[in-house]
């Protein structure tokens, strides 16, 4: 929590409440459902919430910006993205129901308002948003004709509306067929050892 504090010092006393109580909700839940490895629970803030909250870095959403997070396990990057814009709606979804009982457990022990969780494959969403956001649920030309029709025509960020997809490793050969892809590397922005090959692939439509 120290880190959270430290890379995002302009949080009010609810969001910093709320990203308090991230760690106990979801060790409760992950005791019952297994949604963080044991390993990963022991770094959760690091590995999760800040993880997560890279995609802030490359851009802060605008009030009343819509953003899907597909695949979204337990509840990331999309839970600690909607306590740091709580005037942002967030579609949280996936294919598994247990996951998505997490996640509704953790919008309601929080009190998140601005979170709609569905169990829902991508191809059956059907809604319009200004962003798509996932944590490398597959290949990027797997995922891309998944959601590129859920994207909104009307650009309003600085960044054209599209994806903001959380990845890692070599990117090259993968992202070969999309040449407007932009990679931004976290470890810019944080220093632990755990972001020196994590990256933000943003892919604008």
């Amino acid at each position: 929590m120290e880190e959270v504090l430290k890379h995002f010092p302009d949080l009010n006393e609810i969001q910093i409440r709320q990203f308090e109580q991230l760690e106990g909700v979801y060790r409760e839940w992950n005791a019952q459902i297994n949604v963080i490895s044991r390993k990963d629970m022991d770094h959760f803030y690091e590995r999760h919430v800040l993880h997560s909250l890279g995609i802030s870095k490359v851009l802060n959403f605008k009030k009343g910006a819509a953003v899907l997070d597909v695949g979204t396990g337990g509840g990331f990057p999309g839970m600690p993205l909607a306590i740091l814009f709580p005037a942002v709606q967030f579609f949280l979804i996936d294919s598994i129901a247990k996951k998505i009982k997490v996640v509704e457990a953790v919008q309601q022990a929080l009190g998140l308002t601005n979170v709609r969780a569905q169990q829902l494959r991508a191809e059956d969403f059907t809604e319009k948003v200004d962003f798509v956001v996932s944590r490398a649920v597959t290949r990027m030309d797997a995922f891309v004709p998944w959601v590129k029709n859920n994207i909104k025509s009307k650009h309003r960020h600085p960044i054209k509306n599209g994806i903001l997809y959380l990845k890692g490793g070599e990117l090259t050969e993968e992202l070969r067929q999309f040449p407007r892809a932009v990679c931004y590397e976290l470890k810019t922005y944080f220093e632990a050892p755990f972001f020196e090959t994590k990256k933000v692939v943003a892919l604008s439509f």
